[in-house]
């Protein structure tokens, strides 16, 4: 495993600590896998959903970055979640359905996987519980694997993911007590 995926699996352990996520790789094979997050915040769907899109520069962890630059989601069908810093910019992922305040999906490859050339597709979904929010991150990928597959690669990704809802969920909280 090489240094990037060793450094991300320290520093997931350690957020995962700190903040309780459900997380669970649901299925891993030679071609694909997909994971799923989920976490409960005290902020009702409308200020969650503003806070993911709108809020994104706040609480994507700068360490998943290119150039720890500023990241954006432009809203729209065709839109970019994407990170600029100086003439440096970087396409995440393209936005693909925008339904506010309960879902948006991205497709593409985060991180690693967008070189690798795979296909995914990352959905946010907020569904009211009680009188705050469930937020589920679902990521579906599939395409041409490393040499071992995705068996052992899914559950990094997985605690990725599961730092990059910790996040926003740190965010909402933060923004909550003010």
């Amino acid at each position: 495993m090489n240094s990037f995926l060793n450094g991300s699996l320290r520093v997931c352990a350690f957020c995962l600590v700190i903040s309780p996520v459900q997380a669970e790789v649901t299925h891993a094979s030679a071609s694909g896998f997909i994971i799923e997050n989920s976490q409960v915040t005290s902020a009702d769907p409308q200020s969650t959903w503003r806070a993911l899109v709108s809020d994104v520069d706040k609480w994507w962890p700068k360490d998943h970055s290119w150039w720890q630059g500023t990241f954006t989601i432009d809203t729209s069908a065709g839109g970019c979640f994407c990170e600029r810093a100086g003439d440096n910019s970087a396409e995440h992922m393209r936005i693909s359905l925008v339904n506010s305040p309960t879902t948006l999906i991205m497709t593409g490859g985060l991180g690693p996987l967008q070189g690798m050339g795979v296909n995914g597709a990352l959905t946010w979904k907020l569904i009211p519980e009680g009188s705050g929010t469930r937020v589920t991150l679902t990521y579906k990928v599939h395409g041409y694997a490393p040499p071992d597959g995705f068996v052992d690669f899914a559950p990094v990704v997985d605690q990725v993911q599961s730092l990059q809802l910790g996040g926003l969920i740190t965010y909402l909280s933060k923004s909550n007590d003010e």
